[in-house]
Parts: structure tokens; C-alpha cells; sequence
């Protein structure tokens, strides 16, 4: 493995189990053998290095959300929010093809950078990747044209908190329903349970919040 695969995959574990500002350039380094100046020939710096990790997975899976969303904003039938929101299984399940666990890897690191308030880290998702944000709003408008931006902004940011605890406790979650309802599930099983809330809540009726 190269060096810089090393590093990659040391500072993916440690942001993930630690979060990215409980985790140091040392200890990514040390977790991979390596020394400090080969993160600063590869990256240059911890925000680099964050997006870089970051990159490995939405560069899979960008182009197949655009293409997804893209089919259901084309179509002629209006959309649920239920159809929306179930756009991003497939895509993201894909992750797991890249990288063992890859699907939470990735969503436990998504949330990461809203928890660990890394403003850089949204711009440089709104930048990069532009046409997923815009793709996906416009199917939720879509399905829910009475929706404003303001309340859109606060329901999907409601849905981000759910799907980032979801996600940060889906070993436990799957544990739970093995020993209290002898049920097996997966993390796709766990995704498909958390659809139809998430939908529910962002498809609530609008309430004069005045």
C-alpha cells in the first residue's frame, strides 16, 4: 500500500471513531507508520487531508446521486418524499463495494463535520459538489411544492441530526434488534427503517411558526 493510501485510510478510522477535531496530524500518523512531513508532501495540511478522505467516497458517489435524482426530477409523476429520499440507498449501499463498512464510514463522517462545526468542510461540499445539493432540492421540491427555502433549510437540517445519530449508533442499533426482537439486519436494513421517518418529518404540514 502506498503511502499515501496509508495515510488516507489511518485518518479515515481516527475521524470516524474520534471525530475531526479529536484527532491529530501525529496520531494519524503514528496509527500509519509514516512520518509527519509525508502528510505535508501529500496534502499540505489537516483541512487537505479532511477533504481528501472526504473525496474518496463522493467522488463514487456524486455522479450516481446526480444521475439518480436527475431520473426522478425528469419524470412526469410527481414524486412522495418517500420516493426521494429512498433515491440515496442505492448510491450509498455502492459505498460498501469501495471499502469495507464504507456506507456508515461515510455518513458517520459527513455527520462529523457538522458536529465538529467544520464550516470549510459544508463549503467545500456545496463547491465541489453542487449538482447533488441542487438535484436533491429540487426533487424535494418536487415532491413538496409548498415548501419554502427557510423551512426546507430547518427540516433538512432536523433530517441530518437523525440520520447522523442513526448512523453513529447503528452497531448498537442492529445489536438491540437482534437480542430484544430477534431481528437480523443490516446497515441497509437500517437506512430502509429510517426512510420513512425522515420523510414523514420533512413532509409535515407547514405550521405558521409567527
Amino acid at each position: 500500500m502506498s503511502t499515501k493510501n496509508k495515510i488516507l485510510d489511518s485518518a479515515e478510522l481516527l475521524f470516524a471513531e474520534h471525530g475531526f477535531n479529536g484527532t491529530s496530524l501525529r496520531e494519524i500518523t503514528r496509527n500509519a507508520d509514516v512520518n509527519l512531513a509525508s502528510v505535508n508532501y501529500h496534502f499540505g495540511s489537516k483541512k487537505e487531508l479532511i477533504k481528501a478522505v472526504m473525496s474518496r467516497y463522493l467522488n463514487e458517489l456524486s455522479p450516481r446521486l446526480v444521475t439518480a435524482f436527475n431520473t426522478l426530477n425528469d419524470a412526469n409523476d410527481q414524486p412522495s418524499l418517500h420516493n426521494v429520499f429512498s433515491t440515496f440507498i442505492e448510491p450509498l449501499l455502492f459505498l460498501n463495494s469501495i471499502k469495507a463498512n464504507g456506507t456508515s464510514n461515510f455518513l458517520l463522517l459527513l455527520g462529523r463535520g457538522y458536529t465538529d462545526s467544520q464550516g470549510f468542510l459544508r463549503w467545500f461540499l456545496t463547491t465541489q459538489y453542487p449538482e447533488v445539493f441542487s438535484s436533491f432540492t429540487k426533487a424535494v421540491q418536487k415532491a413538496y411544492p409548498e415548501l419554502t427555502s427557510e423551512e426546507m433549510f430547518w427540516r433538512l437540517h432536523f433530517t441530518m441530526g437523525t440520520i447522523i445519530f442513526t448512523m453513529s449508533s447503528s452497531d448498537a442499533l442492529i445489536d438491540i434488534a437482534k437480542n430484544d426482537f430477534d431481528t437480523e439486519t443490516d446497515i441497509a436494513g437500517v437506512i430502509k427503517r429510517v426512510i420513512p421517518y425522515v420523510a414523514a418529518g420533512v413532509g409535515a404540514p407547514i405550521q405558521n411558526n409567527n
